[in-house]
């Protein structure tokens, strides 16, 4: 039950705001307040509608290590959904920020420990309604906030190809159960290359989509302008039943408007001569990241599509460079206000609200701040400051900046019909010491965004395909396509695919 404030809380919270009330002042306001509490207790009584969960379930199991070597899984559970579809028969592992009614849910933090959901995200509905079983539920890193896998408060997720490096992040658990042959296909999200990093390190496929195309409804959020979620699998297929599955408008989430989907998976066999790609030179030679052997590796992708047929010619867009900093501008303050300060929802919203997962949090939050990831603290601090310093100028800014941006992608792709690049810089790192440092485990999850993130602030579809092993470890190369274009993307990965260039090789 909602209570009036007392004048000491009153009194604090005028402070926040500059108002300088005298007592006569916050008593009166505290009589205004108490008549308007009557509505807050009026919603108490009011039933929430919560969307209907189809499909029976138990609420799985905690794995033992030995069920568990990758330590990739949070729990597995078996959902069965229909009978037929086009998942019939497929195993589907949900990464740890997506809702699945009656099967535990903890972001990867310990301060939402003990969550169960009430309802299924919108994908999982889609899911088994298209005849997956949903296996389990993939570990992912401290509330997303990471690219490398050692975040998550279950401990790091190990490298199918060598248990010393990460997996990377922060979809980790579901890249690196994909890999190692325990699901076929797994649901990754992603902010700043969420889906595309971890896929690169494991060596298998990821689609980051559209901004939109898929329903973010029942999914943990970082930040609404950057939140996508989408398909991880070991063949380019896959990705595409996937995608086909759980793409569309669900009438819960508005920023999906003008979405345009498609058969994905009856439209992979397309001849790419005469595609025209270009190689984002801007994408190679990160100063201080960049490996040879990866710019290498993605080179040798491009001329594989020349073979193939494909016309390959360098491109530029300089303000690629800038995407980090763009990036930056908008992840930190926006994640401070949403995913911290908002309690994973935030306000002005118009899609759906999940009320007990934003309690749940809240609570955690406020008791165990100290059990937040350093990387979660730093966001928290610099956006706070920013907040109080700045004003939301640099936030403003860079959405400003972002359109630009988008502009300049969009300019290339009026002369290629895909952009070619390095997913990442850099192979796996290692992943830190228990005993590490705070500034290496921050450097360690966030270093190597710098090409993924810029697509994550425009919304352009992007794909990682693996492209290469250099010292046993994966190289993946992005393919970033126009909006809703994501048919040539998976149209192209498949044709590469089957070059027998480089295949996925399942490790344990």
């Amino acid at each position: 039950m909602v209570r009036p404030p007392t004048r000491e809380q009153l009194g604090e919270i005028s402070e926040t705001f500059g108002l300088h009330l005298s007592d006569s002042d916050v008593e009166s306001f505290r009589s205004l307040i108490a008549s308007t509490i009557a509505s807050y207790r009026r919603l108490d009584e009011l039933v929430e509608p919560v969307e209907p969960v189809k499909y029976p379930r138990t609420g799985g199991y905690r794995p033992d290590p030995e069920e568990n070597p990758l330590n990739a899984w949070y729990y597995k559970c078996s959902i069965r959904g229909a009978e037929s579809g086009i998942l019939a028969g497929k195993r589907v592992a949900i990464k740890d920020n997506v809702c699945v009614a009656g099967v535990p849910m903890m972001n990867g933090t310990a301060v939402l420990e003990g969550y169960v959901p009430d309802s299924d995200a919108t994908i999982v509905t889609r899911i088994l309604d298209a005849g997956g079983e949903i296996v389990g539920k993939s570990v992912c890193e401290s509330l997303c906030f990471s690219g490398g896998s050692h975040t998550s408060d279950t401990g790091p997720v190990l490298n199918p190809h060598d248990h010393s490096r990460s997996a990377g992040g922060s979809s980790s658990g579901s890249a690196a159960l994909v890999v190692a042959g325990e699901c076929d296909m797994a649901i990754g999200g992603d902010q700043g290359g969420s889906i595309r990093i971890p896929s690169c390190w494991c060596g298998c496929y990821g689609l980051k989509p559209t901004h939109g195309l898929v329903p973010y409804s029942g999914v943990f959020p970082i930040e609404v302008t950057l939140d996508h979620v989408g398909p991880i699998a070991a063949t380019v297929e896959d990705v595409a039943l996937l995608l086909e599955a759980i793409a569309g408008e669900d009438g819960l989430d508005p920023r999906q408007k003008g979405i345009q989907s498609a058969p994905y998976s009856e439209n992979l066999d397309v001849d790419v001569s005469g595609l025209r790609i270009g190689v984002l030179s801007e994408g190679f030679g990160w100063p201080g990241l960049s490996e040879e052997d990866v710019d290498e590796s993605v080179r040798r992708a491009a001329r594989v599509f020349e073979e193939l047929g494909a016309e390959v010619e360098e491109v530029s867009v300089p303000l690629h460079r800038d995407g980090i900093h763009i990036w930056n501008g908008i992840a930190i303050e926006g994640a401070t206000e949403i995913m911290v300060k908002g309690n994973a929802m935030g306000v002005g919203w118009k899609g759906l609200y999940e009320t007990s997962l934003l309690d749940a949090y809240a609570r955690g939050r406020l008791t165990r701040a100290d059990d937040l990831s350093e990387t979660v603290k730093l966001t928290a601090l610099l956006g706070e400051y920013m907040r109080r310093h700045y004003h939301g100028r640099y936030y403003a800014r860079s959405q400003n900046l972002a359109r630009k941006l988008s502009a300049a992608y969009d300019e290339a792709l009026e002369s290629y019909d895909l952009l070619l690049l390095p997913t990442l810089p850099m192979k796996a790192t290692p992943i830190p010491a228990p005993d590490a440092s705070r500034e290496e485990i921050v450097g360690r999850a966030l270093e190597m965004i710098h090409n993924t993130c810029p697509l994550d602030v425009t919304g352009h579809p992007a794909m990682n395909i693996p492209c290469g092993l250099s010292d046993n470890l994966p190289v993946g190369a992005m393919l970033v396509g126009r909006r809703w274009e994501e048919t040539t993307i998976l149209g192209a990965a498949r044709t590469f695919e089957r070059s027998d260039t480089y295949s996925v090789k399942k490790r344990g």
